[in-house]
């Protein structure tokens, strides 16, 4: 069969490069992908909102299966429009991203059915905004209600920090639309956990855990990014824990859900915080993490593709998720300084030809591009997600930072603190 795969970052890449083990898949297409993607999928330069243009394509090459790695297409409603054309595609419906693509929606949700979460309000008006922080509780949570690319959170520890990020999400604007209405959370301390899903509408399926580092710089210290590296498993994700967010979380967020007339269909990615009053959740995505999935993917024993299709044509309560416990992965990402705010691009990157055909380790792309010469350069302030497996996380841990000095561009920045947290389970 023939893929087209949505997006042009690491977590696609890693996508296209499990994808590519499925014995039922001849070609891969990817729109519009990057140097890493080119090296296993053929990279076309479509926009993912170019939903006319990405329709064209797929009926062109005659797509057998379009897989949407991006939030904002999802939430855009590049779903509804390709199903509308008779293509099979990967993804919820515009109804159902929702879940992603309003904090207030999901929070809303949460509340209705009983799914543990923070304690917040929604505020649409400055004004009251900064009226309810006169008396709310410190540190606060601000959230943009919309997509932000994994920015749009900000951790006010005084009242003062509170009333600036009002001022930045609401009168300045910094995420656009995205800061029209904004939620205020309490701030909830623990462990935090990602859990990935894959749901056909009824039923979910549970992947293996993982933990994110999203501040830029060691000791969770700067500015929120898209993701500095992760590990795989988190051994704070316990059996009790499992047992207790399947009953009071996973299953009840698809069922209600469907109850609300929203069935989704596709990947729901789940923000844990294990407080001490139990695990709650901090957000959800409609769409595979990133960098979560590029430490997930490499343990995940199951065709990709099949499971795409059982989530597409419900069935996937016929299948059961196969991970390999034997092995942990730890990914570290590569950045340019300066990032998440200037950084330069193009730079050469030399020391990749170090992980053909080694096994363990993996080099999975974000922000990289070929130049006019054919070298692989700089594109992006996240640039490689340097992948490593190990028999303990502290293995793989070692074996990823070991890995991450093989490559090497200008101005190459990564946090050296990424698992540090195994140390203390």
């Amino acid at each position: 069969m023939k893929i087209l795969i949505i997006g042009g970052g690491g977590r696609e890449h890693a996508i296209a490069w499990k994808a590519a083990q499925s014995s039922r898949v001849e070609k891969i297409y990817c729109a519009p992908g990057n140097a890493g993607i080119s090296q296993i999928a053929e990279c076309v330069p479509i926009g993912v909102m170019e939903f006319d243009r990405l329709l064209e394509f797929a009926k062109e090459k005659e797509i057998d299966l379009t897989i949407v790695g991006m939030e904002d297409p999802l939430v855009g409603g590049i779903v509804d429009r390709f199903e509308e054309a008779g293509l099979r595609i990967f993804g919820p419906r515009k109804n159902a991203a929702i879940l992603e693509g309003s904090k207030a929606f999901s929070k809303n949700l949460m509340k209705k059915y009983g799914i543990p979460t923070a304690a917040y309000e929604t505020f649409t008006e400055p004004e009251a905004a900064l009226s309810y922080l006169e008396t709310a509780k410190f540190p606060i949570v601000l959230k943009a209600d919309g997509l932000a690319q994994g920015k749009g959170v900000l951790i006010c520890k005084t009242k003062e920090e509170a009333k600036e990020g009002v001022q930045t999400l609401m009168l300045d604007k910094k995420f656009a639309e995205a800061g029209n209405e904004i939620v205020a959370e309490e701030f909830l301390t623990g462990r935090e956990v990602s859990v990935l899903s894959f749901v056909d509408g009824n039923t979910i399926r549970i992947m293996t855990s993982a933990q994110d580092h999203k501040r830029a710089m060691d000791g969770d210290q700067g500015l929120n990014t898209g993701g500095m590296g992760t590990f795989s498993p988190s051994p704070f994700y316990t059996e009790e824990v499992d047992a207790f967010c399947k009953k009071y979380i996973y299953q009840p967020t698809v069922d209600a859900m469907k109850a609300e007339g929203r069935p989704f269909k596709g990947i729901i990615f789940f923000g844990l915080m294990l407080t001490p009053e139990g695990p709650k959740v901090l957000e959800y995505n409609a769409r595979f993490g990133d960098p979560e999935t590029q430490v997930v993917l490499p343990r995940l024993e199951n065709d990709i593709v099949d499971l795409f299709e059982a989530c597409i044509d419900g069935t996937l309560d016929q299948t059961e998720l196969k991970f390999d416990n034997s092995r942990a992965t730890v990914c570290v990402m590569l950045a340019s300084a300066g990032y998440p705010l200037e950084y330069k691009k193009g730079l050469p990157i030399t020391g990749l030809e170090r992980f053909e055909g080694l096994d363990g380790y993996y080099v999975f792309h974000s922000g990289t591009k070929l130049d006019g010469e054919g070298r692989i350069v700089t594109n992006g302030g996240r640039v490689l997600g340097v992948t490593a497996n190990g028999a303990t996380l502290k293995e793989a841990r070692e074996n990823a930072y070991r890995a991450a000095e093989w490559v090497n561009f200008e101005n190459k920045y990564m946090r050296r603190d990424i698992g540090k947290a195994i140390d203390e389970a």
